[in-house]
C-alpha cells in the first residue's frame, strides 16, 4: 500500500520510510505541508503520516484543511511533544490516529496496517476470495490452504487488487503501489509482475484484464462464463 510521509528530519523520515518499505509499503516522502497538499491533489495514496511540527504550515492546518475539502484519507498524526490539549484537537479535526515520538517501528507498521484495513473495512486484516485467503497483516497468501510464496512486488498487486475484490483498479494506481516516485516502471513491467501472479494463484481466484481501464480480482465461476452466456444457459435441469 501507498504512504505518504510528511517529515521535515530527513533523519528520521528515512528511518521511518525504510522501516515501512521493509514492512512491504511503498513510501513518499516530502518535507512540507504545502508539498504534501500538491501530492495529494495529483496522486492516490492509502495513508498519510503527518508530522504536527512541519516548517510553514504546521500538520494540523493541514489535516483541517484536507477535512474540509472532504478528504477521507486515513490520516496518522506524529509529534514529539505528549500534550493532551493538541491531541484532542487532532482528533477532533479528523485525525484517524495518533503517535508521540519517540515510537517503535513495530507499533508505526502495525498502527498503518489498521487504518488501512479500517479504511478498507477488511475486519480482522483477511479476505476470503474463491479458494484464496489473504492475511493482510501477516502477509500470507493461501490457496486452498496451502501456502503460496510471493515476491514483494506479486504482493503489492496482489494486496491492491484485494482491497477492492471486484471492482477495477486502474493500472496507475498498481504501478505507483509498485514504485511511488522513486522508480519508473513501464506498463510491461507490470503485466510481467500480473502474469507472474496469476500463475501462483492457478485456479484458486482470477485477476481480469479490463481493456483500457486496469485489473479486477474475481472468484473463478464470476469469470469462467461471460454473462450472455450464463443467462442463456438457463436453470439446470433434474
Amino acid at each position: 500500500m501507498r504512504v505518504l510521509l510528511v517529515e521535515d528530519d530527513e533523519l528520521l523520515a528515512d528511518a521511518i520510510a525504510r522501516g515501512l518499505a521493509s514492512a512491504g509499503f511503498t513510501v513518499d516522502r516530502v518535507p512540507s505541508a504545502e508539498r504534501a497538499a500538491a501530492a495529494l491533489e495529483t496522486e492516490p495514496f492509502d495513508l498519510a503520516i503527518l508530522d504536527i511540527g512541519l516548517p510553514g504550515i504546521d500538520g494540523l492546518s493541514l489535516l483541517a484543511r484536507l477535512r474540509a475539502a472532504g478528504s477521507v484519507l486515513p490520516i496518522l498524526m506524529l509529534t514529539a511533544r505528549f500534550a493532551l490539549p493538541q491531541k484532542v484537537r487532532a482528533f477532533e479535526l479528523g485525525a484517524d490516529d495518533y503517535l508521540m515520538k519517540p515510537f517503535e517501528q513495530a507499533e508505526l507498521v502495525a498502527r498503518c496496517r489498521a487504518l488501512i484495513r479500517r479504511a478498507s473495512q477488511l475486519p480482522g486484516g483477511a479476505l476470503r476470495l474463491a479458494r484464496l485467503t489473504i492475511d493482510l497483516n501477516g502477509r500470507q497468501l493461501l490457496v486452498d490452504g496451502r501456502p503460496v510464496e510471493l515476491t514483494r512486488r506479486e504482493w503489492a498487486v496482489l494486496e491492491a487488487l484485494a482491497h477492492h475484490p471486484g471492482r477495477v483498479v486502474a493500472k496507475e494506481r498498481l504501478l505507483q503501489a509498485l514504485a511511488g516516485w522513486e522508480q519508473d516502471l513501464s506498463a510491461n513491467a507490470l503485466e510481467t509482475h500480473v502474469s507472474r501472479l496469476r500463475a501462483k494463484l492457478g485456479e484458486g481466484a482470477v485477476i481480469r484484464a479490463i481493456r483500457g481501464l486496469g485489473y479486477r480480482l474475481e472468484e473463478p465461476r464470476a469469470a469462467s462464463q461471460p454473462p450472455a452466456a450464463q443467462a442463456a444457459a438457463g436453470p439446470a435441469r433434474s
